[in-house]
C-alpha cells in the first residue's frame, strides 16, 4: 500500500533523509529513568522507562548500534508518552553504555532478549502491551511475534525501515553509495568485539582489520558466536520475511521505497496482499528511519503513523 507522506524540499535525496535526522534532530523529552534487569543467563538488559501509571506501554526497540538515546527512539517516545502510555525504550545487550557479562552480542535474531523484556512488563502488570521497532529491532520484533503465540497482553506492533531479507540488505548496505553507512557500523562493531576481547578469553581479533564487509564481520563473529554456522545461515534463520505469515496480532510495516539500506525483497506487497495481521506501507520516500516533518508540534511522520495505528 502507497502512503501520503511527504519529504520536504529541502531533504532532496534518500541520503540526506536518513543523515539528517540522525545527526541534526534534537528531541526534547523527560528524562528517562534507568532499571537494570537480569536474563537468565546471568547477564543484563538496562531498560529506561517514561512513566505515568498508564496500564498501556508501549515497548521500542532501536537499530543497529542504536540505543534508547537516539533521537528517533526519543522522539517516539516522547511522542507515546503524550498520547496516555508508559513507555518503555530498551538497550540491547552492549549498547546502553557499558558491555554486557556473556560472550554474546545482540543480534538481529535475538528475541530471546525481547521476550525477556515482554515478559518482565507484563508482571509489572500492564494490561496493553504494543510493540514499535525500528530496522534491526523492526526485524527483531516481527520474527518474535511470527516464531510464538503471542501473550494475550500483546495487543499491536508497528515497525519502520525494516531490513525483513538480511542477506540481501547487507548486500544493499554494502555497495559503494552506502560506504559512509557500512563504514561507521563496521567500525563502531569490531570496537566492541576488540572491548569485550580485553575482558574475557573466547574471541580471536587476530586479523580482525582485514575485515571488510558486514558479511565478513557477520560470517566470523555474529553467526558462531549466536550458534549458527556462518552469515548465510544467520541471515536465513533471523530475516522476519520468514515469520510475517505466522503474525497473529495487528501489525503496521512501513518501509521507504528510496531506503537505502533496503533490498527489493524488503517490499512483499504480494505476500502480504492477503494478509489478515500484517498491514505493509511504502511512501516513496523517508530513507532510512527518517520521515523527517517540520512543523510546530515537533512530531514526525514516523510518529504520527505508529500513533495513529497503535490508537485506531
Amino acid at each position: 500500500m502507497t502512503s501520503t507522506y511527504k519529504r520536504p524540499p529541502l531533504l532532496f535525496s534518500a541520503h540526506l533523509e536518513t543523515i539528517y535526522p540522525a545527526l541534526l534532530r534534537r528531541v526534547q523529552g523527560l528524562p528517562y529513568e534507568r532499571e537494570r534487569i537480569q536474563t537468565p543467563d546471568d547477564d543484563f538488559l538496562d531498560l529506561d522507562w517514561m512513566r505515568r501509571g498508564s496500564n498501556k506501554l508501549a515497548i521500542i526497540s532501536h537499530g543497529l548500534e542504536g540505543n534508547s538515546s537516539r533521537a528517533y527512539m526519543r522522539g517516539m517516545a516522547t511522542a507515546i508518552y503524550a498520547q496516555g502510555f508508559d513507555v518503555l525504550t530498551w538497550n540491547f545487550r552492549g549498547c546502553s553504555g557499558e558491555m554486557n557479562r556473556q560472550l554474546r552480542f545482540y543480534h538481529s535474531g535475538a528475541t530471546d532478549d525481547l521476550d525477556v523484556v515482554v515478559k518482565y512488563a507484563i508482571q509489572k502488570l500492564y494490561t496493553s502491551v504494543y510493540l514499535v521497532g525500528f530496522s534491526l529491532g523492526g526485524n527483531l520484533t516481527l520474527k518474535y511475534l511470527g516464531e510464538r503465540a503471542p501473550y494475550t497482553e500483546l495487543k499491536k506492533a508497528c515497525v519502520f525501515s525494516v531490513p525483513i531479507d538480511l542477506h540481501s540488505s547487507c548486500l544493499t548496505l554494502s555497495k559503494p553509495s552506502n560506504w559512509v553507512y557500512s563504514n561507521r557500523f563496521l567500525k563502531s562493531l569490531k570496537d566492541k568485539v576488540l572491548e569485550k576481547a580485553k575482558l574475557m578469553e573466547g574471541l580471536d581479533v587476530t586479523h580482525i582489520e582485514k575485515i571488510k564487509t558486514l558479511i565478513e564481520f557477520d560470517d566470523r563473529y555474529t553467526a558462531p558466536l549466536h550458534g549458527y554456522k556462518d552469515a548465510i545461515d544467520y541471515y536465513t534463520k533471523c530475516s522476519s520475511i520468514h515469520f510475517l505469515d505466522s503474525i497473529r496480532i495487528p501489525t503496521l510495516l512501513v518501509n521507504a521505497r528510496n531506503d537505502p539500506f533496503l533490498s527489493e525483497v524488503c517490499f512483499p506487497i504480494q505476500q502480504l496482499k492477503t494478509n489478515r495481521y500484517v498491514k505493509f506501507e511504502s511512501p516513496n520516500y523517508g530513507g532510512h528511519v527518517g520521515f523527517t516533518q517540520f512543523n510546530k508540534n515537533g512530531l514526525y511522520w514516523s510518529e504520527e503513523r505508529a500513533l495513529s495505528f497503535l490508537s485506531s
